[in-house]
């Protein structure tokens, strides 16, 4: 994941998507590439197509603010992708290696809970919370959300990551019912890192071990997309309890920037509520099954 050639495929990616009637231009016929000329660009960017041209080789390094929100207009970034280009020109500057979090160059096994995280996450008791980190690995986790993922667990080559989990396994097909969203939200949850953090060699790993093994996750990667991604809504299929459609809010730890607290809840009185309910009951009596087999077998 070189900056440079990030850089250039992500800047390619939008300038082909934005048709030449979508900014006010003539179609004509006689066009050789998808979306917007460089020209076209450079125009809307007021900007040489020189200039343009040499940013859109991938090199950002010593770009101002200015010129990379004219970039933004002219491209129509959103929020989302806004943010990932300036990261992009940070990590070109050198800057990012000041400015980025301690947290984020931790790899998982460096990394573990302070016991307050821990305890906070346990007091959680009517839905599933965790923390995860910038690549997709579940760091800590409370009882429900463990077994509500209780497929992720399941399979130790998961490695506890969300990603490998849901491209390498085929028990996610069945957990998650809109798979193809999942599938979509963790490749802009990966590509955003990668653009935050273009020189953490775990998230090289992961991305090169998804991209050899899975075509749904070498599409996507393709695509160059990121999003925020702080609060929605999400269905699961848990084989105990059935379906369940939990909200969820996205909190970063003020004491581990670059981590990402998410907590599930479920509408009060609704279906999924009680699903929770269950879960926890079968949680509990999951726990302690092996206690009890040991009690009887002594």
């Amino acid at each position: 994941m070189d900056n440079r050639a990030e850089v250039r495929e992500f800047l390619t990616s939008r300038r082909a998507r934005i048709t030449p009637e979508r900014v006010g231009l003539p179609s004509g016929t006689r066009r050789r590439v998808p979306g917007l000329r460089r020209s076209e660009v450079a125009a809307l960017a007021d900007m040489s197509v020189e200039y343009y041209a040499k940013l859109e080789r991938g090199n950002l390094s010593g770009v101002s603010p200015a010129v990379l929100e004219a970039l933004v207009r002219a491209l129509q970034l959103d929020d989302a992708e806004r943010a990932h280009l300036v990261n992009l020109a940070r990590a070109a500057d050198g800057s990012d290696t000041l400015t980025r979090p301690r947290s984020r160059r931790r790899t998982r096994d460096q990394w573990t809970p302070h016991r307050s995280l821990q305890w906070t996450l346990d007091a959680i008791t009517a839905g599933p919370a965790f923390v995860r980190n910038g690549r997709m690995d579940v760091l800590a986790a409370n009882e429900l959300f463990r077994a509500l993922h209780a497929d992720l667990y399941a399979t130790p080559g998961n490695q506890e990551n969300l990603a490998r989990f849901n491209f390498l396994d085929p028990a996610s097909r069945r957990f998650y019912p809109d798979w193809d969203t999942f599938a979509d939200v963790a490749v802009a949850i990966l590509r955003t890192e990668a653009g935050r953090n273009p020189h953490d060699k775990d998230l090289h790993d992961l991305v090169g071990e998804l991209c050899t093994r899975s075509d749904e996750f070498r599409t996507r990667w393709g695509a160059h997309n990121v999003r925020h991604h702080g609060t929605g809504t999400k269905h699961f299929h848990h084989h105990a309890v059935g379906d369940l459609t939990l909200a969820f809010e996205g909190l970063e730890p003020a004491a581990a920037p670059g981590l990402t607290l998410t907590v599930y809840t479920a509408e009060p009185g609704s279906a999924s509520e009680e699903g929770l309910r269950l879960l926890a009951s079968w949680a509990a009596i999951r726990e302690a099954a092996p206690e009890t087999e040991r009690s009887t077998a002594g």
